[in-house]
């Protein structure tokens, strides 16, 4: 909106006495100000409507009384009771982030891209969160639904992303991080396969991630960090060439939605540290994670998340892997063993003893070097 605003008023003054007054209005052309402007905007709409919004959702009865699954599992031991927290929190999370979006962003399809699939998986999250507080039970929707809907999404950004001739070679020639071509050319099914994987698998990653106090907030600012380093290069056409990777017109534009993102997660950690004051839910984490993996394809580095966001991966892994390895055993010996302690990852250290901060503040670090890793990937090719 700022960005047609000050093209309006440039068009407006030309060759009229306020034209040299109103020059400095072009300042707001410069990505980095939208930039700036967007962390600036998100964070700031994020603490001023963080304590209302808390107080909203209590009043509505929005709390989280049942036990999470690791405590119906049983074994789980706590320091901090969590029951009664409010949860849905994600909602502050989107609202910041389409404020600051549609205020600094200059609109495309990208932009258009991500905040619709942040729309709908937000809902999908809400819906999920209220099915879990209205029933006070930690099942929520049926596991199918999400992926279905999931599914849904991901093929048709995949489908919208190849039908354009524009778009097309994001699904159609496959990228490798630390490559400098195509590994693979005119394989538009590994394309979509990739897509969604990324969107899928980002999404639902993040969520399971969501576990203990400012965790996957945390990791998920650290993340989008380096996606506002690798959007505003893959949007840049001579930092892209310089750095050999794929250039796309228009991803400029997502660095501004990222800085977003990176507001919006720091206005939430304040209130998310531990103890927490509310939780993000399905609402947040879902939303969050698979607007991640639409970013890595539109920037046409589907498989670089899997570097920048190794603790979602490691996190998503533990549980495929204690499931598997449980039924597996069960089915040839009649009793389910498993790997971890508890699963996800972040409650097997828990169960080791680790305080809760430690986890987290360990995993932050963890995060880092997965960080530096992904964005190493650029200088080594």
């Amino acid at each position: 909106m700022i960005y047609y605003l000050h093209e309006w008023i440039l068009q407006w003054s030309q060759g009229t006495t306020w034209e040299d007054a109103l020059s400095p209005v072009r300042v707001f052309r410069y990505l980095s100000v939208r930039s700036i402007g967007a962390v600036i905007t998100a964070m700031a709409f994020s603490l001023i409507l963080g304590p209302r919004m808390i107080a909203w959702l209590k009043d509505l009865k929005f709390r989280q009384f049942y036990a999470d699954k690791s405590e119906q599992a049983g074994g789980m031991v706590r320091v901090t009771d969590k029951k009664g927290t409010p949860t849905m929190g994600g909602v502050m999370i989107v609202c910041a982030m389409d404020f600051a979006v549609i205020l600094w962003a200059q609109w495309n399809a990208m932009i258009l891209l991500c905040l619709l699939s942040l729309i709908v998986l937000s809902a999908l999250g809400f819906y999920d969160d209220y099915l879990k507080v209205t029933r006070q039970d930690a099942d929520g929707i049926q596991s199918k639904v999400k992926l279905w809907v999931q599914l849904i999404l991901g093929a048709s950004v995949a489908i919208y992303l190849f039908m354009v001739p524009s778009s097309r070679p994001l699904i159609d020639e496959i990228m490798v991080p630390f490559f400098k071509e195509p590994m693979l050319v005119n394989a538009p099914l590994v394309g979509m396969g990739l897509t969604l994987l990324a969107i899928m698998g980002s999404s639902n990653a993040v969520n399971l991630t969501d576990g203990l106090d400012g965790l996957a907030i945390g990791c998920t600012l650290i993340v989008t960090g380096v996606f506002i380093a690798l959007t505003y290069i893959a949007g840049n056409i001579n930092w892209s060439d310089y750095l050999q990777v794929p250039y796309v017109p228009g991803a400029s534009e997502l660095t501004v939605f990222c800085s977003a993102m990176m507001g919006a997660c720091v206005g939430f950690l304040w209130f998310n540290c531990h103890p927490a004051q509310v939780f993000m839910g399905d609402t947040g984490s879902l939303a969050l994670g698979g607007v991640l993996g639409i970013i890595a394809v539109l920037i046409h580095q589907p498989l670089i998340l899997m570097i920048a966001g190794g603790v979602f991966v490691l996190e998503a892994l533990s549980v495929m892997l204690q499931v598997s390895f449980f039924k597996y055993h069960k089915r040839k010996t009649g009793v389910g063993k498993r790997i971890f302690l508890r699963a996800p990852l972040h409650h097997h250290f828990e169960q080791l003893g680790w305080h809760e901060n430690q986890v987290v503040m360990r995993f932050y670090i963890l995060a880092g070097l997965f960080a530096s890793l992904a964005l190493l990937t650029l200088k080594i090719r």
